[in-house]
């Protein structure tokens, strides 16, 4: 299979700190292993581009655009909320973060590619329609469905939401809406806090108490997520790809290894294949253990390119 590789070399001038768990070091994590490994090398990589404003104003009000703008700072650090911070560059590197998720959409569709990968930062799951929150300013997995919706005709859009998090962003912009469906695993109970017992129709809950292992996340998720995968048939599979479920991860409780992220992603290759023509788009989201981050991503992109785990 062809797997797109999207990324891109500014990320950096994202920063917020050398304490913050969410730094340019992750991308620098993941590519390192990769080019070791040998995997960067099987895929077809390309540079991500920006996100119009009005490609981000389908899931995000304008006066929340024009916001976040003005709250932009000329230099230094401008405090969203307790976790998430801008610099000067921010709003910039989060366009081309919602961008690749845009340009792995267009590849899918144009065939030419099976399936995307987009190496990005800041992740985007828990920004919400009107509010930057939890390290994302935009909701870049929202912008790439709403992308495929609007431009590609697209009738039933599933995103895949593995995290330690759940998704409350994106929750909050699609609840109710009968063209997704959301499957969210997350730690419960656990931040955010909000929309984690939604009982909207397109929203396919899965929380998983601290501790949880390979083998019972696996069997949450067979139980949980594929009866409305089948039911709702995607024709277009996006994840949103949180590797902060891992054992090693200092974020949280969960305790997931490389080869269940192999797994899961098998499983969406699986459903794409099914349903989708094989349009797969992930973009990532958590993952703040180096070397865990980065064996993670290798295991996941293995599944994507139709390797062998081992």
């Amino acid at each position: 299979m062809i797997t797109a590789y999207i990324t891109h070399p500014d990320h950096p001038r994202h920063y917020m700190g050398p304490e913050h768990p969410e730094s340019p070091q992750r991308l620098d994590a993941i590519r390192a292993r990769l080019l070791r490994s040998g995997i960067l090398q099987q895929t077809m990589q390309s540079e991500a581009i920006e996100a119009s404003m009005a490609q981000l104003g389908r899931v995000h009000p304008e006066a929340h655009l024009r916001l976040l703008e003005h709250r932009l700072p000329e230099q230094g650090f401008t405090t969203i909320d307790g976790d998430t911070l801008m610099t000067p560059d921010s709003l910039r590197i989060a366009r081309l973060a919602a961008g690749a998720a845009i340009k792995g959409v267009d590849r899918v569709y144009r065939h030419q590619a099976d399936n995307v990968f987009c190496a990005m930062r800041p992740p985007g799951h828990h920004a919400e329609a009107s509010n930057a929150m939890g390290f994302c300013l935009y909701n870049n997995v929202a912008v790439a469905a709403a992308h495929a919706l609007n431009e590609y005709g697209a009738r039933r859009v599933a995103i895949l939401d593995f995290d330690v998090h759940q998704c409350n962003g994106t929750i909050d912009i699609f609840q109710n809406d009968p063209s997704v469906l959301i499957c969210t695993s997350f730690q419960y109970p656990f931040y955010p806090w909000r929309y984690l017992d939604c009982r909207a129709s397109n929203i396919v809950n899965t929380p998983l108490p601290a501790g949880t292992d390979g083998p019972a996340f696996r069997r949450a998720i067979e139980a949980s997520w594929l009866p409305a995968l089948h039911d709702f048939r995607p024709d277009l599979v996006l994840v949103s790809a949180g590797f902060d479920a891992h054992r090693e991860d200092p974020l949280a409780e969960l305790c997931l290894g490389d080869e269940d992220f192999y797994w899961v992603s098998r499983l969406a290759v699986e459903i794409a294949e099914r349903y989708a023509q094989r349009r797969l788009v992930t973009v990532l989201e958590g993952g703040y253990a180096g070397d865990a981050l980065g064996r993670s991503t290798e295991a996941y992109l293995k599944a994507l390119l139709g390797l062998p785990f081992d």
